[in-house]
């Protein structure tokens, strides 16, 4: 039997998903880094742009999962939400 995602908590939802995204932007710098040191002319980006991109990134995503957020529970009051189908948990026998 399947159960259905009814709503999600905006502020939390958009709270874990900003921090989601601001340590996927820490994962980006050393590349943005390397790509400016290797920039012909040095045309590119500096490098405080690059350090501030994990808070860049963690910001807009915590705004758009916001706004994903309010409009999925909008449309899933409309239409019904996600079904998921969950399993037990399986519990290890004690050894003995």
């Amino acid at each position: 039997m399947g159960q259905r995602i009814q709503r999600f908590g905006i502020g939390q939802t958009a709270k874990v998903m900003g921090v989601m995204y601001a340590l996927m932007g820490l994962i980006f710098i050393p590349f943005l880094l390397l790509a400016n040191a290797f920039a012909p002319g040095r045309s590119g980006f500096g490098v405080g742009l690059a350090l501030a991109m994990p808070v860049l990134y963690g910001v807009v995503g915590a705004v758009f999962a916001a706004l994903g957020c309010a409009v999925y529970n909008m449309v899933a009051g409309w239409i019904g939400g996600i079904e998921i189908e969950l399993e037990e948990p399986i519990l290890d026998e004690p050894a003995g």
